[in-house]
């Protein structure tokens, strides 16, 4: 069924079997499915219709693939309104999610989403249901819920359908479990999906499982073996010559080149990376790339271009934030609007139970019927209104106890106990943490030169830029005034001095925009490590106040830690 170079394709006896084969091979072989796809179409005129709608989904596809979102759109739509055929309609409506999500149309993907699970129940063929779940599953991982990606991707691990195969529901799986943090280099899981992949001869989703292995190595600093994988698996990245796969490979390849001190090649993996990219590009592999050359270009001493390279890290830091927070809020509209509808159906169906109950009370006693549901119904709404409105004077509150009330984030109270339990908790396992503590510079004078509302907006905006540097995980909290706390889970006195380092440097270069003024902030900071003071909260708080305070007298805008050793600063 090929076409050969220099020979005739051999005329294709059975439309219906040769678009199935071709459908098999657009992950397995992609340059055979395009070289398939061409030589169908030039039996296009004799096919039915059934067989010229499974064509052009097929073509939808390809153009997705090659990067035409906005004709791939429309054609999956047409497939989906007009072709009247089940199947091809679910596996369109599954290529139409990962389409709206790829260019940003959060809130249209994830009100496909509920569509289509809201119509799961209904669907009995085994390939529909399979594909289906496998879209749920890919769609609620990027939306951030890692368990509903789980769950999904395992339903469809239990409802293989004959023709399909374990690679893509175990890859979702390690996929929702790495987007989670919930997997590492030996992870059954992953090996498991890698396995599948391999056995069937699906290189696409074999490299995307590769790759997240190679990110593991990395994050695990074993760079020798994730330069090894990338070595191993290059080949392949390139003959699919699917973007997502090169773009990572090529960042991968500059992580593990500064990881093993290779400066020089490290920048060249990552300046080939930011080659790669199309401008207004934001993503979190471009964000790694900048972040590679500015610490090259930082240690060889190259201030210029390393503060260049930080501001380009920034910038796709702060993108790829909001592309997250994006996407959840796109999620949470999306669950709203299906709750409202599913209200709206329940409120149809509770009046027409009413009006069939009022039909029968009629026989006997209209007006007496009539009055006891007027009653009844004015005791349930007001019961509803003063439950509904006690829960959320209840939220209300909680929340106010525990936030800073300016800038969101703990205050003092919560911030201690939280950071009590938690060290209680790290000291039985041995873990590692460090207390910083941070002071802005002379900000009493912001609040007497501008006024308290710009000093105000400048808490605020320092707050925005510690959040940039802190994962989930750690805690963060407002001790009063301009001063912060934060406890950083699982990291040492080194890796807390660079991260408070960070943080400084940030605070700096980033000067507060209002009202037409500028103010440039810097900010003093102390660092206590639990490997140096134990777990003692009150010790930890002690002495991070006490290297603060050394901060502010050698001459502020620094970063001070274990001032008991004195062993530690790092301006």
């Amino acid at each position: 069924m090929l076409v050969q170079p220099g020979h005739a394709a051999a005329p294709v006896t059975n439309p219906a079997q040769f678009l199935d084969q071709t459908e098999r091979l657009r992950t397995v072989d992609h340059p055979r499915f395009v070289q398939m796809l061409e030589q169908i179409h030039h039996e296009a005129p004799r096919l039915t219709t059934d067989e010229q709608w499974h064509l052009r989904y097929l073509d939808a596809w390809e153009t997705m693939f090659e990067g035409n979102y906005a004709t791939s759109e429309a054609e999956l739509r047409d497939v989906i309104d007009h072709s009247g055929d089940e199947t091809l309609a679910a596996k369109a409506s599954a290529q139409l999610l990962n389409n709206l999500a790829t260019n940003r149309r959060y809130e249209e993907a994830f009100a496909l989403a509920n569509r289509v699970a809201s119509s799961l129940p209904q669907v009995k063929d085994p390939l529909v249901r399979y594909t289906l779940l496998t879209g749920l599953s890919q769609m609620l991982d990027f939306a951030g819920q890692t368990d509903l990606a789980i769950q999904y991707a395992r339903m469809a691990e239990d409802a293989v359908p004959p023709g399909e195969n374990l690679c893509r529901p175990l890859s979702m799986q390690a996929a929702a479990l790495y987007n989670g943090k919930r997997l590492t280099s030996a992870s059954p899981e992953l090996q498991r999906a890698i396995d599948a992949c391999v056995a069937v001869g699906d290189p696409v989703f074999a490299n995307a499982m590769w790759l997240t292995l190679g990110s593991l190595y990395l994050d695990e600093n074993q760079p020798v073996k994730a330069m090894a994988l990338l070595d191993r698996i290059a080949p392949g990245i390139r003959a699919n010559h699917y973007y997502p796969h090169m773009l990572s490979a090529q960042v991968e390849l500059a992580q593990a080149y500064a990881k093993l001190g290779n400066d020089n090649d490290a920048r060249k993996a990552a300046l080939a990376a930011v080659a790669m990219s199309h401008t207004g590009d934001i993503s979190e592999w471009l964000m790694v790339a900048y972040d590679v050359l500015y610490q090259v270009e930082k240690r060889q001493g190259h201030g210029a271009a390393a503060l260049s390279y930080y501001e380009h890290y920034v910038t796709q830091d702060k993108g790829n934030l909001n592309d997250v927070s994006a996407r959840a809020l796109a999620y949470e509209v999306a669950q709203q609007q299906m709750l409202v509808q599913k209200f709206e159906t329940e409120k149809l169906s509770k009046q027409n139970s009413i009006l069939q109950l009022q039909q029968a009370l009629d026989t006997k006693a209209v007006e007496a019927g009539r009055l006891y549901i007027a009653l009844l119904l004015v005791v349930l709404a007001s019961v509803i209104f003063w439950l509904y409105r006690l829960k959320l004077s209840q939220l209300r509150f909680k929340k106010l106890s525990h936030q800073d009330g300016l800038t969101g984030i703990f205050n003092h109270q919560h911030f201690i106990t939280e950071a009590d339990r938690v060290l209680r908790v790290l000291e039985k396992k041995l873990g590692l943490a460090c207390l910083v503590s941070i002071d802005l510079d002379h900000f009493k004078q912001v609040n007497d030169t501008h006024g308290h509302a710009i000093g105000d907006v400048a808490l605020k905006h320092i707050v925005v830029i510690c959040q940039q540097h802190l994962r989930p995980t750690d805690l963060f909290g407002r001790l009063g005034g301009e001063e912060f706390g934060m406890l950083l889970l699982e990291c040492s006195r080194n890796q807390g001095v660079a991260i408070a380092n960070r943080i400084r440097l940030a605070i700096e270069a980033t000067p507060v925009e209002t009202d037409g003024r500028v103010l440039s902030l810097s900010a003093s900071v102390g660092v206590a490590s639990t490997d140096a003071f134990g777990y003692g909260l009150q010790r930890l708080c002690r002495e991070a106040d006490a290297a603060l305070y050394r901060a502010k007298r050698t001459g502020r805008n620094r970063v001070i830690a274990d001032t008991e050793n004195d062993d530690f600063v790092e301006a």
